[in-house]
């Protein structure tokens, strides 16, 4: 197989256009090739006001390889396979079926690769379906009616599914390769296997979710929700069982906990019983919020309306004086701000799109770097409370009954509170408070902010706008907390049949990177024992 990169074409150009370059660059005949794909598309738009051109990298396997590589064409690599391969199975007997803790990205993956191999998982989530979920978060941001357990944060999907269901990653490893297949398998849009920033939206990614689970239902998996894992059993320094609701106990020998970031009460619950773990850093911020009109016209000059464009997105980084990074996170192209909360009396922001994109503003986190060296105590748990401390403070600034803090980014930048909106409509439902955010982030936040925001206005000019909203606090883009794991078995360094999984347990940052850490785990299970007598 060969990977050919750099093949571009304009902009209006037909995408066929690329197959017939490709054969010009390789100077071969169209009949020579035995199999073709697009690897990858990007857009260039450093010419954005003269041309924008569309950049592919394509997968191409042709008759007569050898004597390519021999003259080493322009942009051509060997690779092996651009496809993932199955594992072998170990001979190892299992006494109980595998558990897996939470249907978030990780917890997904490892249970669909598990069901997919024979080993009949059980799937343990705390929150529920992702149709109630649906209802209940329409309460919430509707109506302030938050329920603990089925929110943004908790349920069939985990955070990911009500955020864009971004794709993008920078991890090199071929079961990147498993997750966009199997997304696209259950129904998420082809293009995702090479777009330059592949994304679902909220809307489709519901029912891939269910589409997965209905699978895993008939090859033998058992989904249940609503069904806390509120303690563990440890023996001889083995995970043996998992307590349930507080109730029931459910034997097992192997258990991928892909908790999420979010799960504070099972991240003390693992601390109590002695579960390894560590601080990890952080960031903090908020949500600031553009016309998305703007945005498109800053990025793609004359072509901003150009229907193979769609919505403009954008990732900046800056240094600010005081040695902290600002950067922007999960940005949300016309899309909205959103109440992300999972516990009583503490505030919390995201950013969702749709697939279409077509909302009128643009979001995105814009974020500091928090330290260990910021928490205020040497527990491992420390991050858990420093979020939770600037959570409540942005529960009481917005009037406690979940409306965000919020403030303009010309008053931001001056030090002096909001009163009223102005030209861009800020999206977070329930509303706004009009308010000074320095009251709920910590100072050397503050400070890298108002200096990250002039910075990163001279890599996207606009970036400033005095009438751009900024939505408080976001503080969930990672965990805050590592759960210490072998790096060759991927279990616990100090509790055996317990595997560390995805975002929550700190191994992962984002949709692809934690369902690559699912499928890890589960393959550490497949390699070494076997399904037969489950």
């Amino acid at each position: 197989m060969l990977r050919v990169s750099n093949i571009k074409i304009d902009i209006d150009d037909s995408i066929e256009l690329v197959r017939k370059k490709l054969c010009k660059k390789l100077k071969i005949r169209d009949g020579e090739i035995k199999y073709y794909s697009i690897y990858k598309e990007s857009i260039d738009a450093r010419k954005k006001n003269e041309k924008i051109s569309l950049v592919y990298t394509v997968d191409v396997k042709v008759n007569n390889e050898k004597r390519l590589m021999k003259f080493k064409p322009k942009d051509c690599v060997e690779i092996k396979t651009n496809k993932y391969r199955d594992i072998k199975v170990g001979s190892e007997e299992l006494e109980h079926r595998p558990v897996i803790i939470g249907s978030g990205p990780a917890g997904l993956f490892a249970a669909l690769l598990l069901t997919q191999r024979g080993y009949s998982p059980i799937l343990l989530e705390r929150g529920a379906d992702v149709d109630t979920r649906t209802k209940d978060i329409d309460d919430f941001w509707k109506n302030s009616k938050l329920k603990a357990n089925s929110n943004v944060q908790f349920g069939e999907g985990g955070a990911g599914t009500f955020s864009d269901g971004k794709l993008t990653t920078r991890l090199k490893d071929i079961r990147c390769e498993k997750v966009l297949s199997e997304f696209i398998n259950f129904g998420a849009p082809e293009d995702i296997q090479y777009s330059h920033k592949p994304h679902v939206g909220t809307d489709i990614l519901k029912g891939v979710i269910k589409n997965m689970r209905e699978e895993m239902i008939n090859l033998g998996a058992e989904v249940r929700f609503n069904s806390q894992v509120t303690d563990i059993q440890i023996e001889d320094g083995k995970l043996v069982a998992v307590v349930i609701n507080d109730k029931e106990v459910l034997p097992t020998q192997h258990v991928i906990l892909a908790i999420g970031h979010s799960a504070r009460d099972t991240y003390r619950s693992l601390y109590k019983n002695g579960v390894e773990m560590e601080q990890k850093p952080f960031a903090m911020g908020a949500r600031i919020e553009h016309p998305q009109e703007m945005i498109n016209k800053t990025q793609y000059g004359k072509f901003a309306d150009h229907p193979k464009l769609g919505a403009a997105d954008y990732r900046l980084t800056a240094h600010a004086d005081n040695g902290r990074s600002v950067y922007t996170f999960c940005m949300c192209p016309g899309g909205s701000v959103i109440a992300s909360a999972s516990s009583e009396g503490h505030l919390v922001t995201n950013g969702m799109s749709e697939h279409a994109r077509d909302l009128e503003n643009a979001n995105s986190g814009l974020l500091v770097n928090i330290e260990t060296s910021d928490f205020e105590s040497d527990s491992p748990l420390a991050g858990i409370e420093y979020q939770e401390k600037y959570e409540k403070l942005a529960y009481e600034l917005g009037g406690k009954n979940y409306n965000a803090p919020a403030q303009l980014v010309g008053d931001f930048l001056e030090g002096k509170a909001s009163t009223s909106i102005k030209s861009v409509k800020g999206s977070y439902q329930p509303g706004l408070t009009m308010t000074d955010l320095s009251n709920c982030l910590p100072d050397f936040v503050v400070e890298a902010m108002r200096d990250g925001i002039v910075k990163l206005d001279h890599k996207l000019h606009g970036f400033a706008m005095e009438d751009a909203v900024l939505t408080g606090i976001e503080t969930r883009s990672s965990s805050p907390i590592r759960i210490k794991r072998d790096s060759e078995t991927l279990e616990s360094v100090n509790t055996k049949n317990l595997y560390p999984c995805g975002e929550g347990a700190g191994y992962a940052g984002g949709i692809v990177t934690a369902a690559v850490d699912g499928i890890k785990c589960a393959e550490k299970i497949i390699e070494k024992f076997s399904p037969r007598n489950i």
